[in-house]
């Protein structure tokens, strides 16, 4: 029952926060004109307020400290998503380079790590784990302190990663929310199999609601059509929380990779694709999968609600799968996206 009220107070407190932000976004122009700001990736048409980011970390806070045990590692993660919040307005306001966004990605990553998170193993989908924490260095510094290298460098690349990646599949009204909101619960449930580090299953599990209550209160908003977008701040926001979620609860990296398949899917795709171009990762364009789906005539509802209604499907599925199953799925996952890449590539050079 606490985690239902946990998570109707985290939508309630976004919802109610998101019409102020509004007002506030167009006030002190946080909004992307797309008459002036000439964006290749972006959909939406008109002056469309940014800063989305806000209700969701108002929501996340205020719900945590109201239902979460605080430790070092939770304030660690507070600490994280309030730097990031505040990169993020800073984005919706002066549009960052982004390679000065991926180079605070990296710190704000640094940060958690720094209070404790790291990926210690990794499941084999074959069998056992591969251990990470092996290499241990302890120094003294006002106290004694240790370092896992090869957990804690798997772990920045791994928050880092999944930031980015979720950031970039935000591009039509309500994509980004619905998916995240699903995958949370997901992840959320399948976390209190095995927990890893200091944080109880019962902080796991507030956690995981709480990030999908407060998606679900944005969503209103930004679904089609979007009275606000997510900005930097919202997306970086969700694929920060998520990160965290998966590292959280044990293996289930594996687990995130098929519920968020197709969103991580695409940025693979995005990053090898630009690769092969000769062009920077960080160069925007309209390559995305939503992109493409807008090419064949789908609405941007209709978009939205595929990718909801894919991350529920991979989600349900991932509670039975084994390891060598979930890495099957995938697999397929992979080989049916890339077809359909390969079809509209082709269908768009005759």
């Amino acid at each position: 029952m606490e985690y239902i009220l946990a998570f109707g107070i985290a939508a309630c407190i976004s919802y109610l926060i998101t019409p102020p932000t509004i007002y506030l976004a167009k006030r002190f122009g946080l909004v992307t004109n797309s008459a002036i700001r000439k964006h290749p990736a972006h959909t939406h048409v008109g002056i469309i307020p940014r800063g989305g980011g806000i209700p969701l970390f108002i929501g996340f806070l205020v719900t945590s400290l109201l239902f979460v045990t605080l430790n070092k590692l939770y304030i660690g993660i507070i600490i994280a998503s309030t730097f990031t919040i505040l990169i993020g307005l800073l984005d919706d306001y002066f549009d960052l380079s982004p390679y000065l966004r991926f180079g605070i990605n990296l710190l704000i990553s640094a940060i958690v790590i720094g209070f404790g998170l790291g990926i210690p193993f990794i499941s084999n989908p074959f069998g056992d784990v591969i251990r990470l924490d092996t290499w241990r260095i302890t120094f003294d510094l006002f106290g004694k302190h240790s370092i896992l290298p090869f957990a804690d460098i798997l772990a920045l690349v791994w928050l880092t990663w999944i930031t980015n990646m979720i950031n970039w599949s935000k591009g039509v009204d309500g994509q980004m929310p619905g998916f995240v909101a699903i995958a949370a619960l997901f992840l959320g449930i399948l976390s209190q199999r095995f927990i890893a580090h200091d944080v109880s299953t019962t902080n796991v599990l507030f956690f995981a609601v709480i990030i999908s209550g407060v998606f679900v209160g944005f969503l209103p908003f930004n679904f089609f059509p979007q009275q606000i977008m997510p900005g930097y701040g919202g997306g970086a926001l969700a694929g920060f929380w998520l990160g965290v979620l998966s590292i959280l609860s044990f293996g289930k990296i594996g687990t995130f990779i098929v519920v968020l398949a197709i969103p991580m899917l695409d940025a693979i795709y995005t990053l090898f694709r630009r690769i092969k171009k000769g062009v920077s990762p960080f160069k925007a364009d309209r390559g995305h999968l939503h992109h493409k789906l807008m090419e064949l005539g789908w609405g941007k509802r209709r978009i939205a609600v595929f990718y909801w209604t894919i991350t529920a499907l991979l989600g349900c599925s991932s509670l039975f799968l084994s390891g060598v199953e979930k890495l099957m799925a995938f697999t397929l996952v992979a080989f049916l996206l890339a077809l359909f890449f390969i079809v509209i590539d082709k269908k768009n050079r005759t």
